[in-house]
Formats: C-alpha cells, sequence, structure tokens
C-alpha cells in the first residue's frame, strides 16, 4: 500500500544520521528526559535522566516493575504526555531529525499514525463502542490512503485481521468491541496501528492479554512487519520471556532510572543491576515448562476427581451459553461444560482468547443467564438464587476483572473503593471499614498514602492489586481472577501469587483462575482445564496436563509457550559484549 502522504516524503528527504551506519540510523533519540507529575521543586520526576536510542528496524524491549514509568516515556514520545500539571525536561527528545519538544498538536497529529503509532495497555480505550470493528479499520486505512476504494479498504481490513491471528475475519469483521473478548480487541487496536505503516511502533503491553498461540503468531507478524518494512518497535513490556524472545536489546526502568541497557543476550548472560537479577530470578522463563519442578516443598498435594460431598465447593454441570450474531445467526460461548473446583484448590482455565473463558466466569456468578445446565456453590442451586440469597452469594464468592480500568469507579478514590463492598453488605462501622481497607491495601502490597488516590492516578499493575483488595475485603470463599496478574511485571506477579497463597492456607480460599500465561498455571494450579472455542478439550492435575498433553491444542499452547528462544540467545551468546553502532551502552548506577 501507499499512502501518498506528501509530508513524509518531504520528511523523509531532509533526513540524515550523522555518526550512524546508513541502514540503521538513529530513528529514535532521548537524551536526559526527566518528567514531573505536579510541582518540579515539590515532588520526585517520575523519569529522572532517561537516555535511550531506537535503530531504524529495531526491537527494544522497555523492562520494568509496575509505576515504573514505562507508560509516561512512551506518552512523551508520542505527545499525550502534556496537561496542566506537568513538566517535561530533556537534552533531546527527536523522531529522526524532528525535535518532538516544540510540536504544536498539529503537527502531532500529522506524526502520529504516518510515522509513530501507538497500541495503548487498554483496547477499549482506543476502540470506537458505537461502530464495529471491520469499519474501524476500514476508516483507518481510507485515512492514511485516501487512494482506497471502500472495496479495497474492506479487503485491506480482513487481511490486516488475519495478520494478527483472526483465522475467519469475516465473523469478526461485523461486530462491536464489547461483542468481542479483550484479547480480540487488542489484536484489533494493532491491526489498527498498522494501518499508516509506520516507521516506529509503540506498543504498551501489546500482547499481555493474548494467549501464547496468538500471541506467538502476531508477535511473528510485528517481527516479519520489522525485518520486511524497517519500522522499529520499542515495546512495554513486564514478560521478561517474550521480551527477551523478540527483542535485540533490553531497557530496565526502575523508579523512573534506567538500570541497565543492552543486548538480549548480554542483559541475560550477566545483568549487572540488582534489580535487573531481581527480575530474572522471578521470570517464569528460566524454569523449563514440561518438566517436574525439583523443588516441590511449597507445591500443595495434587488433587484428584475423587472428591465429593463437604469438600466440593463449586460443581458445574452442562453448562451452555449462545448468543445471537448480528446477522441472525447464534455462535455458542460456552458448549455443555463440566467443571469442579474444591475447598483450598486452585483450578486454573486456559485457553485462547475467544474460547469463552470469561462468558464461563460470568455464568458461575450469575452475571449473565446460562442457557442450560446448573452451577451448585456450597450445596446451593445458584441458577435459582435471587434477593438477598443471591447477594451472599456474590459476597462469598468474588471476582477480579481482566480489566481494572473499567472495572473501577473513577470517580472514587482508593479508599472509598475498597470500604464499598463493606459498606454494600453491612460489614463494620465507618472507622471499622476504613481500617480494614488500610490493611488490605498493605496486604497487596502498595503504601497507605494511596487511599488518598484515584484509579487514574495509578498504573495499570496497581490499579489490579487495588482491584484483587477490593475482592479479598469481603472474605470470600471463592475468588475467580479472569487474567488478574496478567498486567503486573514478574517481580509483582510473584508477589501476588505468594500474597494468594499465603491467604489460601490461612482462610481456606479457593481460586479458579481464568488465564493464558502458562507459567501462572504451570507454578500455582492444582489442575487444569483447557478451553478451545466454548468447550473444554482436556483437563486434569496440572503435572499430567503440561507433561502429556493429550490433545493437540494443549500442545501447540506448550509449544508456543515465550521464552524459548531466549534459552537458546542466552546459550549462544558471547563472553564479549557486541560492538554498538552508536557506542556504549549507558549503565545508570542505583542511587
Amino acid at each position: 500500500m501507499l499512502s501518498g502522504n506528501s509530508w513524509r516524503n518531504d520528511l523523509d528527504r531532509h533526513i540524515d544520521f550523522p555518526g550512524a551506519e546508513t541502514d540503521r540510523g538513529i530513528l529514535l533519540d532521548i537524551d536526559r528526559l526527566s518528567f514531573w507529575y505536579g510541582d518540579a521543586g515539590q515532588k520526585a520526576p517520575t523519569l529522572d535522566a532517561v537516555s535511550l536510542k531506537v535503530l531504524k528496524g529495531e526491537v527494544v524491549a522497555l523492562v520494568g516493575e509496575s509505576g515504573s514509568g514505562k507508560s509516561t516515556l512512551i506518552n512523551c514520545v508520542i505527545g499525550l504526555h502534556a496537561g496542566h500539571d506537568t513538566r517535561v525536561e530533556a537534552e533531546a527528545l527527536r523522531f529522526q531529525q524532528t525535535d518532538l519538544r516544540d510540536l504544536s498538536e498539529r503537527e502531532w497529529r500529522r506524526l502520529r499514525g504516518r510515522h509513530i503509532a501507538y497500541v495503548s495497555q487498554d483496547p477499549t480505550g482506543s476502540l470506537n463502542p458505537l461502530t464495529t470493528v471491520g469499519d474501524q479499520l476500514q476508516e483507518a486505512l481510507r485515512f492514511f490512503h485516501p487512494n482506497l476504494g471502500r472495496a479495497e479498504a474492506k479487503r485491506e481490513a480482513l487481511e490486516l485481521m488475519r495478520k494478527v491471528g483472526f483465522a475467519e475475519p469475516q465473523n469478526i469483521y461485523g461486530r462491536y468491541p464489547h461483542q468481542l473478548s479483550g484479547g480480540m480487541n487488542q489484536r484489533i487496536s494493532i491491526a489498527a496501528a498498522l494501518c499508516g505503516e509506520p516507521e516506529l511502533l509503540l506498543a504498551d503491553e501489546p500482547t499481555s492479554a493474548l494467549d501464547v498461540s496468538v500471541q506467538k503468531q502476531v508477535l511473528d507478524h510485528l517481527e516479519k512487519l520489522v525485518v520486511e518494512t524497517g519500522t522499529a518497535m520499542l515495546f512495554i513490556t513486564h514478560d521478561l520471556a517474550v521480551a527477551a524472545d523478540r527483542a535485540e536489546r533490553i531497557v530496565v526502568l526502575q523508579h523512573g532510572h534506567v538500570r541497565e541497557e543492552g543486548p538480549v543476550e548480554t542483559v541475560l548472560a550477566s545483568p549487572r543491576h540488582g534489580y535487573t537479577r531481581q527480575l530474572l530470578a522471578a521470570a517464569p522463563f528460566l524454569q523449563d515448562i514440561g518438566e517436574p519442578e525439583k523443588d516441590v516443598g511449597n507445591q500443595a498435594p495434587e488433587k484428584t476427581d475423587s472428591a465429593t460431598g463437604e469438600n466440593r465447593l463449586l460443581n458445574i454441570e452442562g453448562l451452555e451459553k449462545h448468543f445471537g450474531d448480528h446477522d441472525g445467526s447464534r455462535f455458542t460461548a460456552v458448549g455443555g461444560i463440566n467443571l469442579h473446583v474444591d475447598r483450598q484448590e486452585t483450578v486454573c482455565v486456559v485457553g485462547e482468547s475467544g474460547s469463552g473463558k470469561t462468558t464461563l466466569a460470568r455464568l458461575i456468578l450469575k452475571l449473565t443467564a446460562a442457557d442450560a445446565g446448573n452451577v451448585h456453590f456450597n450445596g446451593y442451586d445458584v441458577r435459582h438464587l435471587s434477593g438477598a440469597a443471591l447477594k451472599q452469594y456474590r459476597r462469598e464468592a468474588q471476582m477480579v476483572y481482566q480489566n481494572p480500568f473499567a472495572s473501577l469507579d473513577l470517580r472514587y478514590n482508593v479508599r472509598e473503593i475498597l470500604c464499598e463492598p463493606l459498606r454494600i453488605h453491612g460489614i463494620g462501622s465507618r472507622s471499622e471499614r476504613r481500617g480494614e481497607a488500610s490493611r488490605m491495601l498493605d496486604l497487596v502490597g502498595l503504601p497507605e498514602k494511596f487511599l488518598e488516590r484515584r484509579p487514574g492516578e495509578l498504573s495499570g499493575g496497581q490499579r489490579q492489586r487495588v482491584a484483587i483488595a477490593r475482592a479479598l475485603i469481603t472474605s470470600p470463599k471463592l475468588l475467580i481472577l479472569d487474567e488478574a496478574v496478567s498486567a503486573l511485571d514478574v517481580s509483582v506477579q510473584e508477589r501476588i501469587l505468594e500474597l494468594l497463597r499465603s491467604i489460601q492456607q490461612e482462610l481456606g480460599l479457593a481460586y479458579l483462575f481464568i488465564t493464558h500465561d502458562l507459567s501462572v498455571v504451570h507454578n500455582f494450579s492444582d489442575r487444569v482445564y483447557v478451553m478451545k472455542r466454548g468447550e473444554v478439550v482436556e483437563s486434569g492435575s496440572t503435572a499430567s496436563v503440561f507433561d502429556a498433553p493429550q490433545h493437540d491444542y494443549t500442545r501447540l499452547l506448550l509449544a508456543s509457550a515465550p521464552g524459548q528462544l531466549a534459552r537458546g540467545k542466552v546459550e549462544n551468546s558471547a563472553a564479549v559484549e557486541p560492538e554498538r553502532p552508536y557506542g556504549p551502552a549507558p549503565i545508570v548506577v542505583a542511587r
């Protein structure tokens, strides 16, 4: 496709890359970038003298814990950082030869999409809920490529949808965002970002909502795009396995400081900073998925399917849910599922985006009415509960949603968010509720000062921890976690999982984990159900499913798990760090 954009052509004629190789010139140059929210004289900067470069056609991964400033850095590069209470300072902030510090909003609009594209962590914020996803892609294509006719734009949109993992895009084209899963919407967002054929793609957790097989497919396509078009990519990820597999260089960010930067092989084999070593120690890809754990001291005894009677907490038989499509047809979201969870057991449901996992969770909580089947919780038939009995059930069975920004009331501060469930269920006095809110926040690893903050002032990982605290505050018997740790970096994820494990042992909680993260399944669950297209294709103990998978789809998931390329990079890395085209990597020592 040709954009026919004269501004791009004019920009390209004046590009020069002094001091760099002709075929890998410096595309993005950031030198000592600092950023403040609020008064710069009163607050520590969110970013403190951050420097990094991205070469043409290079893939750079920005890795760091929740709240480290990763998204703020991306916002500075795409021009979404400006506000009445913000301040930016930088020695250099350049894209090619364009100084990004001095652009007007009109110039930013011409730059975005055509030259620098952005994929956000939350696809619901970038998609129009009133327009079908196909029409949104067609609109973006015709905006960037005015010579495209409607029919040609539709063909291009369908092709983009295929490239990001939709096997039958014609069945998705006419649907609205609310009719798709979070992972499916994220793939549409990635397709939209590619419409303008940008030179630099900024991706904020672009595949965190995708199952491993689709994640691999999307990343394979992005990698192919980099090779064929010279598009560079700077992507934020908390998944070190993905970063290690796909990036040429890794930049480690902590508390707004660059702690370490270098080629993937060097950072993995010889990390120089303690924080990098901490991240690597917590990284799932250092464990060999598919092989039994050597240390089983912290693992619960393997559960069997024989537990019945008083030990059975949740029992599902023949559960079905069908939805009508826009053309009058019907499709099966959940088709005749049988599943059970025992007390103090952790069960994981794993499967591709759109396989019906979230619909299953909503059916269990009676947030969506089932068409057939039975759900029994603690001996009661959930489908016949109403009024006070249904309210009590939802106190005992809580859910943590995939997207905390959508599930938390943006008008409330964290204290009000945590106190609300207690108030609704009539638990405690006002002072007791406030005290419990403080205790819960500490339990999930957030300081007390966060009680006065609103969700918009928190990072994605911090919001998710607040959502987990809110779910735990009513002392439930069953916690359903819909991708509840997918937005967290590996070190925070490890702490949250350890927290959930200790709470489970103390309170006798049962967990139903909905996840695409095989490392969570492998290290945390007693049993696993594998879903595909609304059906359970395999189930059993975690060890048996991982060590001897019976279904082709399960084998595909295990073969697609990230981190396998990284192992090869470490094994083949040279002892001497390779020469860089623009000088030595900046290593900032912890202060």
